[in-house]
């Protein structure tokens, strides 16, 4: 078990060019954990089941942790640097947020440098016990209206974090082809007679591990049980149109906290948030689920690298299903016992490690068995533009084969799959 971390945060102004240079373009990172107020955590994060009201019970159980952030959490009472990333790095600990202020064209590339001035995307493991309620996320001109960004987001669920389904395996999505907007009026205006019924309006999907989905902003779910891998954009707003789930009340406050003031009692404007076409579409499977595809057939040399999380929005933070715009991806990495392999790819990432031990470049990689809450960890790093245009050394130095997820940013790989494209794959 890791001991707790011991270097304090860097009080003076980090040297981030020499943490780069001295990890030959890759930055060590510590676990960050962020829980929630409204759910209950499904402890498979790998916290020591001590840990996971390590901030008190007032502020929720930890059922998220999440992956090179450089964007804060949404909840209230929290800390200030919730929901960052910190580098530990020659005896200093700051921010990932600071490291790409300071070296942002290094760190993410100059074109994502120039056109965002941050890295603009972010993943996390989400880990519920139950379902949570049906809600949306906004879009980019929803949430400008109350100076934050909107949030597509993609699933998949990594079978070696999933050995147990917890109490719903299965996730609502959109709404019945059929349902109109009156419907979706009453069950707001029934707020306050215990459950709404919205979930009578919408359909369940079973959850699988090894596959995913693709979840543009303004499209309603009701994520299920199962740990989820969520690459998205680096946004924290939500809109929660379910009353009430499992028994427990869902409040008003918690449903239009991310709605301008003028429109937080405003029904029809509440429906009308909705990409009303996304979310009554009669073929919502085929458009937004994702199984992995292989980015070549590589088995043979020891190592396979697949996509996981693929497909195009309409543009940043739109509710559109269709479109052209390369917002995130990620792809998933297993090399077998004793193999050595160089990969290059488009852009930056983040990466978590979810089995096996062995090394990139010089960092050392290891998928713990539990973590102490403040603990260091060796399974995470962020893999800056500079190495992973270059190229980066993986090597299984164990005795099982060795799995790690890494997540792209805007415009990496405009060579990523389309939603659907597992199909002709499959065939």
């Amino acid at each position: 078990m890791a001991e707790a971390v011991a270097v304090p945060k860097t009080t003076k102004k980090p040297n981030v060019k020499a943490a780069i240079e001295a990890g030959e373009g890759i930055l060590r990172l510590a676990p960050c954990w962020v829980p929630r107020s409204f759910l209950m955590p499904g402890k498979r994060l790998k916290l020591h089941p001590d840990d996971y009201y390590a901030l008190g019970a007032h502020r929720g159980g930890i059922d998220e942790r999440w992956f090179s952030s450089t964007t804060e959490a949404g909840n209230d009472n929290r800390a200030d640097d919730e929901g960052l990333s910190y580098v530990i790095s020659n005896g200093e600990r700051f921010t990932l947020l600071e490291a790409v202020m300071a070296e942002g064209p290094t760190l993410i590339g100059k074109q994502m440098w120039d056109k965002y001035k941050r890295w603009p995307v972010y993943s996390k493991f989400f880990d519920n016990m139950g379902p949570i309620p049906h809600h949306m996320h906004h879009n980019e001109d929803q949430a400008a209206m109350i100076g934050q960004e909107g949030k597509p987001e993609c699933y998949y669920f990594p079978p070696q974090l999933n050995a147990i389904g917890n109490n719903f395996p299965h996730t609502y999505f959109g709404l019945e082809p059929g349902v109109t907007k009156a419907d979706l009026r009453r069950c707001l205006e029934n707020w306050n007679k215990g459950d709404n019924g919205i979930l009578d309006l919408s359909k369940a999907y079973r959850l699988k591990a090894g596959t995913g989905w693709h979840v543009p902003a303004c499209v309603l779910h009701a994520p299920g049980s199962l740990l989820t891998y969520e690459p998205q954009w680096g946004s924290d707003v939500f809109a929660m149109y379910q009353s009430q789930v499992e028994g427990r009340r869902v409040e008003w406050d918690l449903f239009v906290q991310n709605t301008p003031e003028q429109y937080k009692q405003d029904l029809d404007y509440l429906v009308g948030q909705l990409d009303w076409e996304a979310n009554v579409d009669p073929n919502f499977r085929d458009h937004h689920y994702l199984e992995p595809i292989n980015v070549a057939d590589t088995w043979t040399e020891g190592y396979q690298d697949r996509w996981v999380v693929y497909g195009r929005f309409g543009g940043p933070n739109t509710g559109s299903k269709r479109g052209d715009r390369d917002l995130f991806s990620a792809k998933e990495l297993t090399i077998d016992p004793g193999v050595k392999v160089t990969i290059k790819d488009g852009g930056a990432y983040g990466l978590i490690t979810v089995q096996g031990v062995g090394r990139v470049n010089k960092h050392r990689l290891e998928s713990p068995n539990m973590i102490r809450f403040g603990a260091m960890t060796e399974d995470e790093v962020f893999v800056s533009h500079e190495a992973a245009t270059r190229g980066v050394t993986f090597e299984n130095t164990g005795t099982e084969p060795m799995v790690a997820l890494r997540y792209f940013g805007p415009d990496s790989n405009p060579d990523a799959p389309h939603t659907g494209a597992f199909k002709t794959v499959r065939k």
